[in-house]
C-alpha cells in the first residue's frame, strides 16, 4: 500500500529535502506541499493524503490550529498529522496532540525514522516513544490534570483502567503483557476496547486523556498487583 504525504513547512529548503528523501521510497509518495497552516488545511481537505507532516510553527496558521482544522473538517477516513519540531519537550507538541496529531518527529531525525514514522502513523497507529511520553507528559500534564471530565472511565472496566494506565506511562503491548501477567494478544483487545468506550483515536490520545483526567500523575508507575486478573 502506497502512504500518501502531504509536507507542511513554511521553508523551501526542509520542504526539497523532505521531498527528496520520500521520493526515493517505493512505498511512499508526495502528494503536494504547503507553505503556511492555512495551506495545508485546504490541500489536505483536496488532496487527502494518509499523512501530514506539519512544521509546528507555521505563519499565518499555527501547526496546531491547522491540525484541528484538518481533522475536524477532513472526512473518513482521516489523514493522520505527525508534528515536526525542533525540540522534544515543547509544550506546543504537547497541545498539538491534544489536537489530535497522531505523533510527532524532530526535524534532525535520521532519514530511516522519518520514512518508518510515516509508515507507522499511516497504518493508523501512533508515534510518540515510551520515553519521551513520559518526559513530555511529565513537564507539561501535571499542569492540566483535570482539565477534562472522568465520567467516561466509568465505562471501563477495572482491567480496561489499569490497561489505560499502562498506556499512559508509554508501555508496548508486550510490556503491559508482561506487567499484567496477560497474552500480548489480550491486551490488543483491551486497547481497542479502551479507546472506542472512550472515543479516542490512538495510543497517543490515550495518554493525554489519563493525565487531563486526573487518572494518573507524573511519575505514576503500573502495579502489579491485579497479576493473574483478565
Amino acid at each position: 500500500m502506497t502512504v500518501r504525504v502531504l509536507i507542511a513547512d513554511d521553508q523551501q529548503l526542509i520542504r526539497a529535502g523532505f521531498r527528496l528523501i520520500l521520493g526515493t521510497e517505493p512505498d511512499i509518495e508526495v502528494a503536494g506541499e504547503a507553505s503556511t497552516g492555512a495551506e495545508a488545511v485546504s490541500l489536505a481537505l483536496e488532496l487527502r493524503p494518509d499523512v501530514v507532516l506539519m512544521d509546528i510553527r507555521m505563519p499565518d496558521l499555527d501547526g496546531i490550529e491547522a491540525t484541528r482544522r484538518i481533522l475536524a473538517e477532513s472526512t473518513e477516513p482521516k489523514p493522520c498529522v505527525l508534528i515536526l519540531t525542533t525540540f522534544d519537550l515543547d509544550e506546543y507538541v504537547y497541545d498539538a496532540l491534544c489536537a489530535g496529531a497522531s505523533g510527532f518527529l524532530l526535524k534532525d531525525a535520521p532519514e530511516h525514522l522519518l520514512t518508518s514514522g510515516i509508515r507507522t502513523v499511516g497504518q493508523g497507529d501512533a508515534l510518540l516513544s515510551p520515553s519521551i511520553t513520559r518526559r513530555l507528559v511529565a513537564q507539561f500534564a501535571s499542569t492540566r490534570a483535570g482539565r477534562r471530565p472522568a465520567d467516561r472511565l466509568d465505562e471501563l472496566t477495572p482491567r480496561e483502567l489499569e490497561v489505560l494506565r499502562c498506556l499512559a506511562t508509554g508501555l508496548s503491548n508486550s510490556e503491559i503483557a508482561d506487567t499484567l501477567a496477560v497474552s500480548e494478544t489480550t491486551v490488543k483487545t483491551h486497547v481497542t476496547r479502551v479507546l472506542m468506550k472512550l472515543g479516542l483515536r490512538d495510543r497517543v490520545q490515550a495518554v493525554v486523556y489519563a493525565y487531563e483526567t486526573g487518572l494518573i500523575s507524573p511519575g505514576h508507575h503500573p502495579s502489579n498487583s491485579s497479576h493473574g486478573q483478565t
